[in-house]
């Protein structure tokens, strides 16, 4: 019966009227309306100010309810207080706060720097430092060092606040992908529970800021893609593409990682643009409007944010610092430190300062100190600071007699090219010098040696002779090609019996040289090496009072900006000293080895990611590439697997954060510098985010409830893991068996044997401290007898009886900065005897290494003991009796070593200055058997610290 009924067909509409296509609404629209709204949707659209022909949509994608918005700042508030718990502690200094939180100290003070990172993170450390009062007085210089009036924890804040904003910006993220709320609740529990990215935003650390803006712009790049599907060149539209664009700027001024971020905007946003070129529907004219909107907006506006936080950098940095010796002298003239102007013209008998023009070493210098080997003749150097052992006359090689050319009467007689010149330091009146002898350092056969030589009244030799070869001059200036002019004519000096080159490189002498940088004399100079230029000339007795004067080219920010990038890109790529905790990209996503950020009081912080949400996110890398490419070899079968909406969709959420995760993790295979497991952290945040989209799509099929208890026993075991490892995160107490139960992978180096046996050991550890009020002791002194010793009983620290070994991983290193410098005594180079270091010429100082100020700390104020002032530093000991104290079994550890060190410098600090005599030795050796306990205590309180090998 059923099968005889016919489908009944719709009404033929009378002759003379349109056919009208059947609709399936029983009381169908409008033919007059096209925006295919009904009146609801037209009253809310209304209602949020649009025409009423615009279709209304979530902005950026984010339909996110109000019961997500409770459950957001619920998570919010977990992971603040993950991220601020017991924040004060440790109260020292951690890893590579040596380094940034210096930074900040230099910022405070005005005082030029330079480092391999962009300035914003610094920038924003610093900007809390001041807002707090710090002073820049504390100089972070060592792990462990505890800090003195110094806002720490308010500049331990910014990292941890940015860290804290990134958990939102992941929910968000995946909820604008269109992920479920239970995806993004789980990847935002992921990134609150990260122990390493816990640990790296607790501190004064770069890396927290640069995942918060990498995760930032992720946040407004999906946004923007999300409004450009729905309207393109609408209100929000831009907002979004411009957002997106400051926050591209603000990642890559953190960290020249977050180039990998731009790296990966770049690529979705040509693969945008190749789409609309493929769609027939739009026309050439709104393309090109999409093309230069882009190009707008993620090129110009990241570039100029760029060059607008070098500019504050610039603004803020007005003094002279230690890293003035990195830049060229153009620039040294805008850091307070000008120079004045000098005479242009050179000639016979004028006193100049020459300096190289390729390496910023500095002045071509001589003192009064001879090399240890080789002719053993007097040094020459090159010195970075002004000192009047830089200043040269220029003499005529071609006269005989001395002095060899009568430039006060004569006509003058400009230096040009060809000229033959003899060069004498003015003084110690010797003539710059070369011979066939090989160089103390670089010994090989193409160079020689190059000396001062010679004595007052001595001619001196044709090896002292050197020609002039001009290479260039200054375009503006032409006579500064043809004849030399001060700081417009880049010359050579070739020397006329060998025919080498007066050359300079970045090798330093020894301490003997007083680590000043080497001048050779090459055969087979590089001409960069073996360029000159005269800085500055006295007037010369035959110029007029009116004749003209020079000085440096002030450069503008454009030409220092350039300069400064290019000594960035210099020093960033040549980084490749090993470090004891550096590890190389392949071991990152499987979690070999972590980083050891800082030991003391039998407590440790070690950098290790959470490995649960570690392994997961890698596995899941692993498993999109496994079933990408298996989609791909289906569709050459002829599946039709990629016509599939679902497909389609999970395909392009997860190629998105898989090709974020790439761009952030391979290039680091190309790379031969340093490296450390927190470069892996911005590709760990997609990595985290793709592990939750392979979630969503996992339980795309199951019912919600089923999806929610999934996703809560992976939480749950994410923070057991965490709780697991937190003691490491935190510096808490912890014991020697827990930490070997969570040494789960044999290359995680925790320093187990640093902890105690049991927690209840803790409550009584005390840190000793001096007492300052005990009594004195003077040993010696009789009438007629040894000298007296002064011994300080109150310097006895009481160390509890633990066990201070420190294992062989424990040593907490900062890692490498080539722009620092160690800190040295002022040394001094010129004459007080052949060879001797450290010489004074009556009361003129010259030659200082390392004159920058430092100011009074506490632990100098110490060194006053009773009355009398102990003597800092090494001395040279031009006697030393035999073996005075005797040692009943070799140190333990390079730590032991170091103690004894400080406790025997402490007891003989008292000593007057001089050999040590007999008298003397044996007052000492009396010390030693009355307080055998202070010879043996180790010098510092501080249980199970070393200091940093490398200062980076």
């Amino acid at each position: 019966m059923s099968a005889s009924v016919r489908a009944r067909r719709p009404a033929t509409p009378p002759p003379g009227l349109p056919h009208v296509a059947p609709s399936a609404h029983k009381y169908p629209p409008s033919l007059s309306r096209k925006d295919g709204l009904d009146a609801d949707q037209r009253r809310e659209a209304a209602s949020k100010g649009y025409g009423p022909t615009r279709r209304t949509h979530a902005p950026g994608g984010l339909k996110i309810t109000s019961a997500e918005w409770k459950l957001l700042v619920i998570v919010l508030m977990v992971a603040t207080f993950v991220r601020l718990f017991r924040i004060s502690k440790p109260n020292s200094v951690v890893f590579d706060e040596v380094h940034f939180g210096k930074f900040a100290a230099r910022y405070i003070k005005t005082r030029y720097f330079v480092d391999v990172h962009p300035p914003l993170a610094k920038l924003l450390i610093t900007a809390a430092a001041f807002l707090f009062g710090f002073d820049g007085d504390f100089d972070f210089k060592d792990i462990g060092k505890a800090f003195v009036n110094t806002p720490y924890v308010a500049m331990r804040m910014v990292p941890a606040t940015l860290g804290i904003a990134t958990v939102p910006l992941a929910y968000l993220t995946l909820r604008a992908l269109d992920c479920r709320a239970t995806t993004a609740l789980l990847a935002s529990l992921f990134v609150t529970f990260e122990n390493g990215l816990i640990t790296q935003s607790r501190h004064i650390l770069l890396d927290s800021p640069l995942v918060f803006f990498t995760a930032l712009t992720t946040f407004f790049f999906v946004g923007f893609s999300n409004e450009d599907k729905q309207e393109p060149f609408t209100e929000q539209w831009w907002m979004w593409l411009v957002l997106t664009g400051l926050s591209l700027g603000a990642v890559v001024s953190c960290k020249w990682v977050g180039l990998f971020t731009i790296a990966t905007i770049g690529v979705c946003t040509v693969l945008q643009l190749w789409l609309l070129l493929g769609d027939l529907r739009v026309k050439p004219r709104t393309w090109a409007r999409h093309f230069f909107a882009r190009a707008l907006c993620l090129i110009l506006i990241p570039l100029l944010f760029y060059m607008t936080m070098f500019e504050l950098h610039f603004i803020i940095l007005g003094s002279s610092g230690e890293g003035d010796a990195f830049m060229s002298s153009e620039f040294r003239q805008t850091l307070g430190r000008g120079m004045q102007d000098t005479y242009a013209d050179i000639a016979l008998g004028s006193e100049v300062t020459i300096r190289h023009v390729n390496t910023q070493g500095g002045y071509l210098h001589s003192h009064a100190h001879e090399y240890p080997g080789g002719s053993q003749q007097q040094q020459i150097t090159l010195y970075p600071h002004r000192d009047e052992n830089n200043i040269w006359r220029i003499l005529n090689a071609t006269v005989d007699s001395y002095p060899q050319y009568d430039y006060v009467t004569q006509p003058i007689e400009y230096i040009k090219h060809g000229s033959r010149i003899k060069l004498r330091h003015i003084v110690t009146d010797k003539a710059l010098h070369s011979h066939d002898v090989r160089p103390p350092v670089s010994d090989v056969d193409f160079q020689c040696e190059v000396s001062a030589y010679g004595q007052a009244g001595f001619v001196g030799d044709i090896n002292d002779d050197w020609v002039i070869e001009i290479e260039k001059g200054d375009k503006s200036d032409r006579e500064s090609s043809k004849r030399v002019r001060t700081l417009r004519t880049h010359f050579k000096l070739r020397h006329l019996n060998t025919g080498c080159y007066l050359f300079s490189h970045k090798v330093k002498l020894p301490d003997w040289g007083f680590e000043q940088q080497e001048v050779t004399c090459n055969k087979n100079a590089a001409k960069k090496n073996a360029l000159w230029y005269i800085e500055t000339a006295a007037k010369h007795p035959q110029l007029p009072a009116s004749a003209a004067k020079v000085n440096y080219k002030i450069p503008g920010f454009l030409a220092k900006f350039l300069e400064l990038q290019q000594v960035m890109w210099t020093t960033n790529a040549g980084l490749t000293d090993r470090h004891v905790y550096d590890s190389r990209p392949l071991t990152w996503p499987r979690l070999r080895r972590g980083i050891n950020f800082w030991v003391k009081d039998h407590r440790q912080i070690y950098l290790i990611g959470n490995p649960f949400i570690w392994w997961l996110s890698t596995a899941s890398v692993l498993a999109y590439v496994l079933v990408r490419g298996f989609l791909i070899l289906r569709s050459k079968r002829g599946y039709k697997d990629f016509e599939n909406t679902k497909i389609v969709k999970y395909d392009t959420l997860c190629g998105f954060l898989f090709t974020g995760y790439f761009m952030h993790y391979f290039p680091f295979f190309l790379m031969g510098r340093q490296l450390f497991l927190h470069h892996y952290f911005p590709a760990l945040y997609f990595a985290i985010l793709l592990s939750c989209a392979v979630f969503d799509f996992a339980t795309s099929a199951l019912r919600p409830k089923v999806r929610l208890q999934i996703a809560a026993v992976l939480a749950i075991v994410a923070i057991w893991n965490f709780s697991k490892f937190s003691p490491l995160a935190y510096g808490d107490p912890w014991t020697k068996k827990s930490c070997a139960s969570a040494q789960w992978v044999k290359t995680w180096d925790f320093a187990c044997n640093e902890f105690l046996d049991d927690y209840g050991q803790y409550g009584g550890i005390q840190v000793p401290t001096p007492n300052k009020t005990a009594p004195v002791a003077t040993i010696g002194g009789e009438p007629g007898g040894r000298a007296p010793i002064v011994v300080d009983e109150g310097e006895q620290p009481v160390i509890p009886e633990v066990n201070t070994a420190i294992p062989s991983g424990a040593v907490a290193e900062p890692g490498r900065d080539v722009f620092a410098k160690e800190d040295e005594k002022e040394v001094k180079s010129v004459a007080g005897g052949p060879g001797v270091p450290g010489a004074v010429d009556g009361e003129r100082v010259v030659s200082v290494v390392s004159a920058e100020p430092t100011s009074d700390t506490p632990e100098k104020k110490e060194e006053e003991v009773r009355g009398e002032t102990r003597v800092q530093g090494q001395k040279q000991r031009q006697s030393e009796p035999p073996a005075l104290v005797s040692v009943e079994e070799p140190p333990a550890s390079g730590a032991k070593v170091e103690e004894e060190v400080k406790i025997e410098e402490a007891l003989t600090a008292a000593k007057p200055e001089g050999p040590l005599d007999h008298e003397e030795a044996l007052a000492n050796q009396v010390a030693h058997e009355l307080y055998p306990e202070a010879r043996d205590a180790p010098g510092d309180a501080e249980v199970g610290v070393q200091e940093p090998g490398d200062d980076e």
